[in-house]
């Protein structure tokens, strides 16, 4: 399923992707979690992964802070703030991330949102990561911590499918969020 995944978006023109980008941001700011949110924890999208950056550039003109993930040498995450594009370093794997101080792994636990990247969220709200676990041990650093914030998705709208492959680890989001508009999940 997810060679499959990826394979449809490697399809897309890079107009189709920024197009989506716009959307997907205009959307997401429109959900009343992120119009309230003191912190937000982010990513910076890479290749044909639905676009983030207009995102993160109008969180950040809404005074909202942005936390990135910074991919350690294990697959966890630490995180730093986003100051701006011009604030992203090239790292590992094709990926961007924060220049500034790390802020260490919990910092995530301070977000009141988290977005979170995937291939694919099924009707059940489970999500289909890219299979390194990074993102399913903040998961489950959320869980253990007892913090509650919302888990929002951002695909393109033929990436919400019926059914995803679970594991016994897996956490459901609250939402997805498409170009075409937001789903919300009971998780």
């Amino acid at each position: 399923m997810r060679r499959q995944l990826l394979a449809a978006r490697t399809l897309l023109t890079s107009e189709d992707a920024q197009t989506a980008a716009t959307a997907l941001a205009r959307r997401a700011m429109d959900l009343p979690e992120l119009a309230s949110a003191g912190t937000v924890a982010a990513y910076v999208s890479v290749g044909r992964e639905p676009g983030t950056r207009p995102l993160l550039d109008a969180l950040r003109a809404h005074g909202v802070p942005v936390l990135l993930p910074v991919l350690l040498p294990d697959n966890d995450l630490d995180w730093a703030a986003y100051d701006g594009a011009d604030s992203l370093r090239r790292a590992g794997r094709g990926l961007l991330e924060p220049g500034g101080t790390r802020l260490g792994e919990r910092a995530v636990l301070d977000a009141e949102v988290v977005l979170l990247p995937g291939l694919a969220v099924d009707g059940r709200g489970m999500r289909l990561g890219r299979g390194g676990g990074s993102y399913d041990r903040v998961l489950a650093r959320i869980e253990r911590s007892g913090a509650h914030p919302a888990l929002v998705v951002l695909l393109y709208d033929d990436e919400v499918v019926a059914r995803v492959p679970e594991e016994p680890h897996d956490h459901p989001v609250h939402a997805v969020v498409t170009p075409a508009g937001v789903r919300r999940f009971t998780a």
